[in-house]
């Protein structure tokens, strides 16, 4: 593929897409329906303003996109842990759906139904997005994503704010043919003045999204 003139020429771009999985034993874990499409079509549209992408991906069933560098994580903790040796980048796309909670304890074989107990306790995951808001460096872009059922526009500002990042993308899960697994979205990208509407697929979502960030065309 040619090499792309465009407003991230030059630019080291950082992408994560898809689902963590949070062990409790070797076979069961808690996850979400994150599909990685949009956090894929985010690292394709970086790709094509020529940005040197490098796609952070959970466990999903899509192909890896033509001349992107990707890297896979399981756990919140394995994108941590990958984010720390990048954080450095020129821009950052969390667009990947971490697990809030992890198991307190992982067991290393499997827990026998009649041996296991109901109660699970939880114990917080590593908040990357703010991680890289407290050590954000000058001219760095860290743009987040938000996933709300209430209070869309509120609870994404105060996400913008609280975590010291450029923009946020957020999506409702009760908009009509978007969200997690659906080809389509409807988001609000938003900044500490900003507030733009953006509906389509996601490859043309994603594409809006960082023209909108980039003034590209």
């Amino acid at each position: 593929m040619k090499k792309v003139n465009g407003p991230l020429s030059g630019k080291k771009v950082v992408v994560t897409a898809g689902p963590t999985r949070e062990h409790f034993d070797p076979v069961r874990f808690i996850s979400n329906p994150s599909s990685g499409k949009m956090g894929f079509a985010m690292a394709e549209a970086a790709r094509n303003l020529g940005g040197d992408v490098t796609l952070l991906h959970g466990p999903v069933s899509l192909r890896p996109p033509h001349n992107i560098s990707t890297r896979q994580f399981e756990s919140a903790a394995d994108l941590f842990e990958l984010i720390q040796n990048l954080a450095d980048a020129d821009v950052i796309i969390m667009a990947a759906a971490v697990s809030d909670f992890t198991p307190a304890q992982k067991n290393d074989h499997k827990v026998k139904k009649d041996q296991a107990s109901t109660d699970l306790t939880l114990k917080k995951t590593q908040d990357i997005l703010a991680w890289l808001g407290e050590r954000k460096k000058n001219g760095q872009i860290l743009i987040g994503f938000a996933m709300e059922t209430d209070n869309l526009i509120k609870n994404a500002r105060k996400k913008l704010g609280k975590k010291n990042i450029d923009w946020i993308v957020a999506n409702s899960l009760n908009q009509a043919d978007s969200g997690f697994e659906s080809d389509t979205n409807t988001v609000h990208l938003l900044s500490s003045d900003r507030n733009k509407k953006i509906s389509g697929s996601k490859k043309e979502v994603a594409r809006q999204l960082l023209h909108h960030i980039f003034g590209s065309k």
